[in-house]
């Protein structure tokens, strides 16, 4: 019976339901404009179907689209006096781009701000709760964070979610910027103490005379300058809750001995304290060095190793898992651009290129800082290489042809030119004047890279 109708629908789905629908050809000539769009453009569908998008839509971007074969979701297009907000997606058939369709969801920023009203409201609640909780538990990551589709990354997150209800010490290993603190805080927010405290130590950064007082607190009186009152240590402030010890090979010798104690009989002495106590604290350790290395050497106590490993997570680095170097990219650009608010979306192939063959010395923090500063750099919606900060450019792992020096700097030549020519509208004697050079070299260069 539908079939009958089926034309009437398809009409009725394609004038109705959308606000304003537009197709263009792969020379992003319009071949489509419904009624909603005609009316709110204030043209006539007869004339302006066979008109390029440009003449007939304001700041359009669907020829773009075409030739990108790239969907724009969601951006704001500013059109007649007001925003519409509009998605943008290619037409594509046998692997070729054909055309493209656009969808304007929203007819002006009246229908966008009663929405968006109503989403803050919601975002603002879920936020003061996920503050409260942070603030209470020091909580700031869960497992949805540990960003990755590889065999490694999926068998960490099943031990996670394996390991976190039981009470079991966890030692996580992994070079510098893996996220072995993402990791430990993904443990204790899926175990049975997320409401209690998550109490992070960075045991590098304690020098030795503080470990004890920092560790185990005092009491008043213990020693010279003791604050008046006392003070509690880590562990009394992880009660109930979780104490990750990062970077515990740093630990001195004389604390490994006491923290063995602690461990074993669960309970504390704090210096000045007459009598021990008890304390409920799982003990969640980590490290970038290889402490069967250092118990060889006696630099690290044999006893408290395999008391701290009786679970042990393996961070691989991520030059180990180039399959999950796009998705973390991704992931980060998102993260990013959404904190400083700035619209930059893709990166040029040249740039994921790169990421797939850099050697990533330090790891998920290197790829976060590298995009961060490369955003920031940006002048359009694309991150290029001459966006990236100069120790991407000069510490590549693999010597091949297609990242010699000499096509590095080509390349970034190409793509200079070409924006400076998009920011002068492609006045040759303008660009040249912002790039230094002279308006005969401007043309050579022009001839030389097809632009």
């Amino acid at each position: 019976m539908i079939e009958k109708y089926k034309e009437e629908i398809i009409d009725t789905i394609v004038e109705k339901l959308f606000y304003g629908l537009v197709i263009v050809d792969d020379k992003g000539i319009i071949t489509y404009l419904n009624d909603n769009y005609c009316q709110f453009l204030q043209v006539d569908k007869q004339e302006a179907v066979g008109q390029h998008v440009k003449d007939i839509i304001e700041n359009s971007r669907m020829h773009l689209v075409v030739k990108k074969g790239k969907a724009e979701m969601f951006d704001p297009q500013y059109i007649r006096g007001n925003y519409m907000v509009a998605s943008r997606i290619p037409l594509i058939s046998n692997n070729k781009v054909v055309g493209a369709l656009g969808v304007v969801l929203f007819r002006d920023m009246h229908d966008l701000t009663r929405v968006n009203s109503q989403i803050n409201h919601l975002l603002a609640e879920v936020k003061y709760y996920k503050d409260q909780l942070q603030a209470k538990t020091g909580i700031k990551y869960s497992i949805n964070d540990i960003i990755g589709s590889s065999k490694s990354i999926l068998m960490i997150k099943e031990k996670i979610k394996k390991i976190s209800p039981s009470d079991l010490s966890v030692l996580i290993t992994g070079e510098s910027g893996t996220g072995k603190e993402l990791v430990a805080q993904s443990i204790h927010q899926l175990s049975n103490r997320n409401k209690k405290p998550f109490i992070s130590v960075n045991c590098a950064a304690i020098p030795e005379h503080l470990f004890e007082s920092e560790l185990f607190g005092y009491e008043e009186g213990a020693f010279t300058g003791a604050r008046k009152g006392g003070k509690k240590g880590k562990f009394q402030s992880a009660e109930g809750g979780t104490l990750f010890l990062d970077e515990i090979g740093d630990m001195p010798l004389k604390t490994q001995v006491k923290l063995l104690r602690v461990l074993q009989e669960e309970e504390i002495d704090a210096l000045g304290a007459e009598t021990p106590q008890k304390i409920d604290v799982r003990v969640i350790a980590a490290t970038n060095q290889p402490l069967d290395q250092l118990v060889r050497e006696k630099r690290f106590r044999e006893d408290l190793f395999y008391r701290i490993n009786v679970m042990e997570i393996h961070l691989p680095p991520l030059r180990k898992r180039p399959e999950d170097i796009k998705i973390m990219a991704n992931y980060l650009l998102t993260k990013i651009t959404n904190k400083i608010g700035k619209r930059v979306i893709h990166f040029s192939d040249d740039v994921m290129d790169l990421f797939l063959n850099y050697a990533w010395p330090g790891n998920i923090r290197e790829l976060e800082n590298i995009i961060e500063s490369a955003v920031y750099l940006s002048s359009g919606e694309t991150i290029d290489l001459i966006d990236l900060p100069t120790r991407a450019l000069e510490n590549q792992v693999e010597d091949t042809e297609t990242y010699h020096l000499h096509k590095i700097l080509k390349d970034t030549e190409r793509r200079t030119i070409q924006k400076v020519l998009q920011l002068t509208r492609n006045g040759k004697k303008a660009a040249a004047k912002k790039l230094g050079i002279s308006l005969s070299s401007i043309y050579e260069k022009i001839k030389e890279y097809d632009l």
